[in-house]
């Protein structure tokens, strides 16, 4: 396709930045990044489906801009780009492809034409360009308005008080039968009092919403008539998806009523964010934006220009480009300041600390331009520490000012409830996960802990299910991990076997309780308490149907599950000692003992034999809270009782001695996971001493209250300073 010959005169020269296209006086600045593009044109797509081209003529640090009189916001416009098209090289320039614009903060139209999208002829790399228009078979970009409905007063949430729940916009409320039949699986309906009050009672203090950038596709899904349902393959950095709007057109001022309809019942909104691959896919996939304009500006490339795929998604963005760095940082504040959302999850985010694809470093550019800008600093920053590639595991090794999802303690706490790990790395895990957080200056809330999420078996489906069960996803149950550390006690699958029923809710009430008592900032999978399934399929990705959309009409189980995870998030929260914003270090409290203990099922202290005893499955927390160190939202130091918490995962009952004197008076019963709502049969206080008997596979927690003051023996052992929280060997 030929370049433009001429400019129509009533295009002025505009500025360079912010890019994007924003209204002015008169009409519309357009601006956007190409370092290699020889003429880029807008084109101005009408109601019709035609198209008018104007030429961008001014070019200002690798930036192509000018202001078009006449356009108003609701324009639908592309561009084209004209430049080399050398694949070897990575350049993939073809005008005959209508390209998004990366700072498009509204973008029409889902499906994507993968013929016409195609930008090479045969073969992507020694193939010659298509010269098959994509108009009519790709999203488009639309000029917006600044501003639209206030999104309230973020709640500004301390971290150790933080309870995050997972969700799907669509999935959580498309089955919701309080929620207008428009507004459910919307942004609207995420924001209905019905939903909100669900949330309420639940006792949530955050939500974090799977992908809301504007996404696509797959090009595998496009093949096979499938659709994204995750979301994670996006298009758009700045545009909310468009398909979670109730009204066509209107998913920016519905995500800002969302938002400003949870911050009002006091509920943060974190975003994930996809910013390590785009929904472009492999060299076999569309050409719709970047690949278009830039393609070595934005993606990670061989020497012989095929991409470099670290995310196991196609391509990867190269966290190390100034056009990376400078798109990621500005959508990030454009969310925060004008969506109003107070934190992100970074999907695959060792990929972010990893520029050109090479090694990872916590102090890459990309995430020290995150963490240092001062509007991104404020709010809560959350990293996957992992992608595709054995040297994408980095749990622990993010900077200071990051938090992150901890598998280790997903997959120690699975592990110890199914019966197969010691109790070492478990102690680690309930106190905070000092040995991954401690050495970098970070706290015990930047370990984001959860047992569930969206990419793995529910909670249901974690005590039921052996094996992945994925067939529906078209791809001969391959896809979708085989680490499952899941058992299904004793039968794959549903039953009407009374026991196995019993034996999952218990289980499942374990899961649960140890993950809310856990020092840490917990993480809930939305529908869990609801006891969700999903038929043992462990990747629903393409799934937007009843295997992934939240069931509201549960039975008798669902509801106790409900209550049970009510009742133990209000546990954590009236608990300040387990929820405390510093590791626990042995120290000396006003009470005698150290700040955190260990104990067997039989009172006394934990011995060096006991850590290495493989065959251990009980273990008992002591924390005292004569020292706490949680504050108030004034910032003073609030006191709390001393916890015995007791996790006993063997298949026998054995016998509990509560601890003697020198560390609690009287213990009140709070917790026991045999009950259906988790409250204990009786609340009676014993004393110290007691024999009870301990059931199998029993989670108990009990309130100390002292009856006496700290003794003389109780003060030299917490004196002598031992760690006793540490563990010699890991």
């Amino acid at each position: 396709m030929s370049r433009p010959t001429e400019t129509p005169p009533h295009v002025l020269a505009g500025r360079p930045f912010p890019l994007g296209a924003h209204p002015e006086a008169g009409g519309v600045r357009f601006a956007v990044a190409s370092s290699i593009a020889e003429a880029v044109e807008v084109c101005l797509v009408d109601d019709d489906g035609g198209e008018r081209r104007v030429e961008l003529t001014e070019r200002t640090f690798g930036v192509w801009h000018g202001v078009l009189a006449g356009v108003t916001p609701g324009q639908r416009y592309g561009y084209r780009v004209y430049g080399p098209y050398r694949p070897a090289a990575g350049q993939r320039c073809n005008p005959a492809k209508l390209l998004v614009d990366p700072y498009a903060r509204r973008i029409t139209g889902e499906q994507v034409d993968l013929a016409a999208a195609l930008g090479y002829l045969d073969d992507p790399m020694t193939g010659p360009p298509s010269p098959a228009d994509s108009l009519g078979g790709v999203p488009l970009s639309v000029v917006t308005s600044p501003g639209g409905p206030d999104t309230g007063v973020t709640p500004e949430v301390p971290f150790e008080e933080t309870v995050i729940y997972e969700l799907h916009v669509r999935g959580f409320t498309r089955c919701h039968p309080e929620v207008p039949e428009h507004q459910r699986g919307t942004y609207l309906g995420l924001a209905h009092p019905a939903v909100l009050d669900h949330l309420l009672r639940l006792g949530v203090t955050a939500v974090e919403l799977l992908p809301v950038h504007a996404f696509v596709d797959e090009p595998p899904l496009l093949r096979t008539g499938r659709r994204n349902y995750w979301g994670y393959s996006p298009l758009g950095f700045l545009a909310p998806h468009p398909g979670y709007a109730s009204e066509p057109g209107r998913e920016v001022e519905e995500f800002r009523t969302m938002v400003a309809a949870l911050h009002a019942v006091g509920i943060e909104v974190i975003v994930d964010v996809v910013f390590n691959h785009t929904g472009e896919g492999d060299l076999t996939g569309p050409t719709l934006s970047f690949r278009g304009l830039d393609a070595p500006a934005y993606y990670l490339h061989a020497p012989d220009g095929t991409p470099l795929d670290l995310t196991g998604c196609g391509n990867t963005l190269d966290a190390g480009s100034p056009a990376v760095v400078r798109l990621v940082t500005d959508s990030l504040r454009y969310w925060a300041e004008e969506l109003g959302v107070d934190g992100f999850r970074f999907d695959l985010a060792s990929v972010l600390g990893r520029p050109g694809g090479g090694p990872f470093h916590p102090d890459a550019p990309l995430l020290t331009a995150i963490a240092t800008d001062p509007v991104l600093c404020r709010r809560k920053l959350i990293a996957e520490p992992w992608d595709a590639t054995p040297d994408g595991y980095r749990v622990g090794g993010f900077g200071a000012q990051w938090a992150e999802w901890n598998g280790r303690y997903r997959d120690t706490v699975r592990d110890f409830w199914r019966g197969v790990v010691d109790v070492r790395d478990l102690a680690y895990r309930l106190s905070g996960s000092s040995d991954l957080y401690a050495p970098g200056g970070r706290r015990p809330w930047q370990s984001i802990n959860f047992v569930t999420a969206h990419d793995g078996f529910t909670l249901r489906d974690l005590v039921s299910y052996r094996r992945k069960h994925n067939e529906a996803n078209g791809e001969d149950n391959r896809d979708g991990t085989d680490d499952n550390r899941s058992w299904n006690c004793g039968v794959e699958g549903e039953t009407d076997d009374s026991e196995v029923r019993a034996l999952r809710l218990k289980q499942a009430r374990n899961l649960l309780a140890t993950l809310l008592l856990s020092t840490g900032t917990p993480m809930l999978l939305a529908g869990d308490e609801l006891w969700r399934t999903q038929g043992g399929n462990n990747n629903a990705y393409c799934q937007d149907n009843a295997t992934s959309w939240v069931a509201w009409t549960g039975d008798g189980e669902a509801k106790d599950m409900v209550a049970f995870t009510r009742n133990v998030i209000a546990v954590r929260a009236g608990c300040p000692a387990l929820r405390q914003p510093e590791f626990f270090e042995g120290r000396t409290t006003p009470s005698g003992t150290p700040d955190l203990m260990w104990l067997r099922e039989d009172g006394a202290e934990m011995t060096e034999a006991d850590w290495f005893d493989a065959d251990r499955r009980t273990l008992v927390m002591w924390i005292d809270g004569s020292d706490c160190r949680s504050r108030n939202r004034e910032g003073e130091l609030v006191a709390d009782h001393s916890w015995l918490v007791v996790l006993h995962a063997a298949a026998e009952p054995t016998e509990l001695v509560l601890p003697g004197p020198e560390y609690g008076g009287l213990y009140e019963p709070v917790l026991d996971t045999g009950s259906a709502d988790g409250v204990p049969a009786s609340t009676e206080p014993l004393a110290p001493g007691t024999a009870l008997p301990l059931p199998a596979r029993t989670l108990l927690l009990f309130r100390a209250r002292f009856s006496h003051p700290p003794i003389a023996t109780r003060v030299r052992c917490a004196a002598a300073g031992l760690p006793r929280h540490r563990l010699t060997v890991q």
